[in-house]
């Protein structure tokens, strides 16, 4: 089979010649001329469609297309022209009624004659390029109806007066509206736009810039915001009604541009109501209007929060500078969180919790917390209140929560080793004392300062934990070991601590009674027998007491004082009275100590259970004390403080500064040597700029003593000036 030829087959011409009436093609387009006009006068129900496609098809067969397609053009504009008459003739609000309606009509029409025609649509159109039979007919209606010169600019002020009169609040006609703009959309979006969406946007801005101006002479800033807010959404709702979807961009970048780009710096700087007031008075909605108008334009969030920003650091100044606040560490600290609990909550409620503004917020707080040198203290001493006493009866998650937002100001301060020397100090005077709410809220908050800054910033805080439990087991075997040598002596608790882990202590001496004394030699005894190359020095400055006293009439009372207030007490069962001068010799306790020792337990009122000549709110070198055998109280234990300032002295501030600055210095040389060691070689400004980075999360070191700690390396050989740059440091292997 592979082997026979293929035959090719061959459609040779009819060899008869077809015998055509020379008059066919006239008669065919009578007949079809004459149906299109019964179509367009509505008498379409007595044709015959099978027969006229038949025509139609048979003059395309017999290369009369031409002749069908120009005779449809003249036809089709002849009827045009009447209907156009028809229309033109209409009054005032009849107009678009019978625009709407005539063009249904010939939509109807250019159906029926598409489907008579439908051959010459098929075939004849696409070889000759021609416009197809529908796309004709709309182009007829555009150029003989649309763009008649006595309907064109009817149409365009008729459609922009019923869009006018709307905005006034007006009801119209919207159905009619919506069938006359789709018409111009079915002519083509170039007709939509000429004939109405661009005069549309130019009125529509004139309208806009004429009513922002009168509204903006006449509203405080949140009701302009509403009532620009309203027009925004009438023009979204106007699109999606009879409008095309294109043109919603369009006529919202209108109203945006001339009611809120125009406007929006007068509105947010507006006297008694603009940006600062809704910030102060928390407007939450006129707030959350702001920013969702204001993000649709250009610089529009830039400029809230520009002004948002100015406006939390002056305010935080302003806080953070009071000396009326300075007076209270605890109130200053709440102050602040406060203010940044009201802007966490506008900015969550109204600003979508924009990251912007988060960051705005917290660059803000970071500026004006580090403007005030004690922030670090007061926020140590915020703690230390909180877990002494104001974390009593409160739940789990509640503490969670304070010790978090704690945590918040703590991660503003560049100086966050200034905030660990005051929170070791007042942790230590909290763990001594036992006055800690809770171990697992101090043991909560440390570690999530060793998750931000890591273990080496909390190792020692976590060592004096440590020390506290190994104390009670000292204490458990010292007692088993020689508590039946000590008889009804006084009971004694040590806390051995670690000198490296707690807070640097001056060792001052005081002459303990022999009673305590007595009991305090046992003590170290058993302890340095049972641990090898130890040295104890007691702290007595550090220590307390619960000693019994009895008063007049028998009246007994604890009294829970201090290690130097035992010492003074003391002194008055072998003497009624003592003078200052008397007490500071027996005793050997500093003079500053002493004077508040004194004052506590001789002008605290409620607590005085001596008494002083001359009477006055201050000790005197030459005051005597008396045992005050009156002292009464409703409570059996009473607790007698000392006189202390909450917040650090002068002096003490400066001495604390310079321990700080000393414990810098050797983490500065640290990381000069780190950096040194892995580049070798580097300039002077890049070094500077590398140890800042290194060390921002704990302190924010001055560029001066980076210059003093380079030199000392550079005496102790760790570096060595370049010979050919002097500029440059090399680091010595």
């Amino acid at each position: 089979m592979s082997s026979q030829k293929k035959r090719n087959f061959q459609i040779e011409a009819f060899k008869h010649r077809v015998v055509v009436d020379p008059k066919y093609a006239e008669k065919t387009w009578k007949i079809l001329e004459h149906a299109i006009h019964e179509i367009y006068n509505h008498n379409a129900s007595g044709l015959s469609f099978e027969e006229l496609y038949r025509n139609a098809y048979n003059m395309v067969l017999h290369k009369f297309g031409e002749k069908l397609y120009s005779g449809l053009v003249s036809t089709m504009t002849s009827h045009l022209k009447e209907i156009a008459v028809s229309i033109e003739a209409s009054q005032g609000a009849l107009f678009l009624e019978e625009l709407d309606r005539k063009w249904t009509e010939h939509n109807k029409a250019l159906q029926m004659i598409r489907d008579i025609l439908m051959y010459m649509d098929r075939t004849f159109i696409p070889s000759t390029h021609k416009t197809p039979v529908h796309e004709l007919g709309l182009n007829l209606w555009r150029d003989n109806i649309v763009h008649s010169i006595k309907i064109q600019m009817r149409l365009k002020d008729r459609l922009l007066e019923l869009v006018q009169r709307e905005r006034g609040s007006e009801v119209i006609n919207r159905g009619l509206m919506r069938n006359v703009v789709k018409m111009l959309m079915d002519l083509g979006s170039l007709v939509y736009q000429e004939e109405f969406e661009k005069p549309f946007l130019v009125v529509s801005a004139d309208f806009y810039r004429g009513e922002s101006q009168q509204f903006i002479e006449s509203c405080d800033c949140g009701d302009y915001l509403k009532k620009a807010e309203k027009r925004l959404n009438e023009e979204i709702e106007r699109v999606s009604h009879y409008l095309d979807a294109r043109s919603e961009v369009k006529i919202t970048n209108v109203v945006e541009k001339e009611m809120i780009e125009s406007q929006m710096t007068r509105l947010v700087h507006m006297e008694n109501s603009g940006l600062v007031n809704m910030l102060m008075d928390d407007k939450y909605d006129d707030l959350g209007r702001m920013y969702h108008l204001f993000r649709r334009v250009p610089n529009g969030l830039s400029l809230i929060r520009d002004v948002m920003t100015t406006h939390i650091r002056e305010t935080g100044k302003q806080l953070v500078t009071d000396p009326e606040r300075l007076k209270d560490p605890v109130d200053f600290v709440q102050h602040l969180l406060d203010e940044k609990d009201k802007h966490d909550k506008i900015i969550h409620l109204s600003f979508n919790n924009d990251k912007m503004f988060q960051n705005s917020l917290n660059s803000s707080f970071e500026h004006f917390i580090n403007l005030n040198t004690r922030s670090p203290e007061f926020i140590s001493l915020f703690v230390d209140d909180k877990l002494r006493k104001g974390l009593k009866g409160v739940s789990e998650e509640d503490v969670e929560t304070i010790l978090d937002k704690v945590m918040m100001l703590f991660r503003y301060l560049q100086e966050k080793d200034v905030f660990e020397k005051y929170y070791k100090q007042h942790l230590a005077k909290r763990l001594l004392s036992n006055k800690s709410v809770s171990e697992d809220a101090e043991r909560s908050l440390i570690l999530k300062l060793k998750t931000e800054c890591g273990y080496q910033f909390t190792s020692k805080l976590e060592g004096m934990f440590t020390d506290m439990k190994t104390s009670d087991d000292t204490m458990q075997g010292f007692y088993a070991a020689v508590g039946h040598e000590l008889g009804d002596g006084p009971t004694l608790g040590v806390h051995v601590l670690t000198t490296g882990s707690w807070p640097t202590q001056l060792t001052t001496t005081c002459n303990l009674p022999p009673e305590i004394l007595t009991v305090c030699d046992k003590f170290k005894t058993y302890y340095l027998g049972t641990h090898n190359g130890r040295r104890l020095s007691w702290q007595t400055n550090m220590g307390s007491a619960d000693i019994k006293a009895t008063f007049n009439k028998g009246q007994k009372h604890e009294l829970n004082v201090s290690t130097y207030q035992m010492c003074v007490l003391m002194l008055f069962n072998n003497g009624d009275g003592l003078s200052y001068t008397e007490i500071e010799q027996a005793t050997g306790i500093p003079t500053v100590d002493l004077k508040r020792c004194l004052q506590s337990l001789a002008c605290a009122k409620g607590k005085n259970v001596l008494r002083k000549e001359p009477m006055s709110k201050d000790i005197g070198e030459d005051d005597t004390f008396f045992f005050n055998d009156k002292f009464t109280s409703k409570f059996y234990k009473v607790k007698i403080g000392t006189v202390v300032a909450q917040k650090e002295s002068e002096p003490e501030k400066q001495e604390t500064r310079q321990r700080v600055e000393e414990d810098r210095k050797p983490q500065i040389e640290a990381a000069i040597v780190r950096i040194m060691k892995a580049r070798r070689v580097l300039d002077h400004n890049n070094i500077v700029a590398e140890v800042t980075k290194q060390l921002q999360s704990r302190f924010l070191p001055n560029p001066v003593v980076i210059k003093k700690r380079i030199e000392s390396l550079i005496e102790r050989e760790f570096l060595e000036r370049d010979k050919d740059d002097r500029k440059l440091y090399r680091y010595l292997a």
